[in-house]
């Protein structure tokens, strides 16, 4: 957890976040009226433009916001929402100005966009998956009636389900199965090759990323997300991710952004936080598919560590930890050299980039750095 401000996973990260941005600000900026075509249509597509831009103003927020930084500023990033506008050079947001802008986001993409286009191939952003996303996002910021709602609308709409034990597996390596919402598709003239994900987790290109041995110890002995199609030792001795983002040499699957299982962990967080009876019942809901015991009691400790087993690999448990202000453990001291952050270190935010210190006179550097 030692980033300068010129390393290329904060540069390279910002870089390409913003030009997402920016593609998205390009067809939220075309005037409808102005458009050949299906109107409906037209309308649908801006606001999955609406949606992405929220989407990647979150994790931009996620990475360099200083919500988690004691002695910051409260500074978000810049929410930019103009292509080639007159401001070129933004100043940050505060953390509480992208996340009014990010609902905001959110709110639009929902008036814009017709359930009845709602893509079949889970590949583009459909209405279902933008209150999926709204109910991440609440989950984030603590806003627990606005989390329920959202993920209400989601799981009552009885177009997804729950991954059984048999199938759980497989739902990484195929497209379009009952538990994602919405996913990333891969096809061979757009695909990283070695740069890929199924590489940065194993292979003998990158194999980056490797697992600590305790991950293990979380999971109950039948459990099917443990299991060694699932997780393993390679034939160098180190603990891999091997069934989340298998090797795609075919291109024949897609990559799960946001799945079910999410947001019924957000619904049954959120009901927990209200103090509603039904968070335990909710909570086992995915237990009860991944061949594990059922928990007996609803505590945050228990909902943080069904979202680890369930999640694990996907991105969620640095920000579970940073959202409920718990200290970034240290398991292995050989393995892990940051020395364990407490809540608060300036290690839970990125640097800001040098290239856009140099280049935005009105950028302003995290403190640490």
């Amino acid at each position: 957890m030692k980033m300068g401000d010129d390393d290329g996973y904060g540069s390279g990260t910002w870089t390409q976040m913003y030009r997402v941005i920016a593609n998205a600000n390009i067809i939220i900026g075309r005037d409808p009226a102005k458009l050949t075509g299906d109107p409906v249509k037209i309308k649908n597509v801006i606001g999955q433009a609406y949606a992405i831009r929220a989407l990647t103003h979150f994790d931009l927020l996620k990475l360099f916001g200083e919500e988690h930084v004691t002695g910051g500023n409260n500074l978000g990033v810049p929410y930019v929402k103009t292509y080639n506008g007159d401001t070129l050079s933004p100043a940050r947001n505060t953390v509480a100005e992208v996340k009014a802008d990010i609902n905001a986001d959110l709110a639009s993409a929902l008036s814009l966009m017709d359930p009845a286009l709602n893509d079949a191939s889970k590949e583009t952003i459909s209405t279902y998956a933008v209150m999926a996303l709204q109910s991440r996002v609440d989950v984030y910021f603590g806003d627990w009636a606005a989390a329920k709602t959202a993920s209400e609308a989601v799981i009552n709409s009885g177009k997804y389900s729950i991954a059984a034990p048999a199938d759980y597996a497989a739902t990484f390596s195929m497209k379009g199965t009952s538990n994602v919402i919405f996913e990333l598709a891969e096809r061979a003239t757009d695909n990283q090759s070695i740069n890929g994900l199924s590489f940065i987790y194993r292979g003998n290109a990158y194999g980056d990323i490797q697992a600590l041995a305790d991950i293990l110890t979380i999971f109950d002995s039948t459990d099917v997300r443990r299991a060694p199609d699932m997780i393993a030792y390679d034939a160098s001795g180190k603990l891999r991710n091997i069934g989340k983002y298998p090797t795609n040499s075919n291109y024949d699957y897609d990559i799960p952004l946001i799945r079910y299982e999410e947001v019924v962990l957000n619904y049954a967080e959120a009901l927990f936080h209200l103090g509603d009876a039904n968070a335990l019942s909710v909570l086992n809901e995915i237990p009860a598919q991944r061949m594990a015991k059922p928990y007996t009691m609803i505590s945050e400790d228990n909902i943080l560590k069904e979202r680890r087993r369930e999640l694990c690999f996907e991105g969620f448990r640095f920000d579970d930890l940073a959202r409920t202000h718990r200290d970034i453990p240290l398991v292995n001291p050989l393995q892990q050299t940051h020395g364990g952050p407490a809540y608060g270190s300036y290690n839970y935010a990125f640097p800001i980039p040098i290239v856009e210190l140099n280049a935005n006179s009105n950028m302003v550097q995290n403190v640490g750095y």
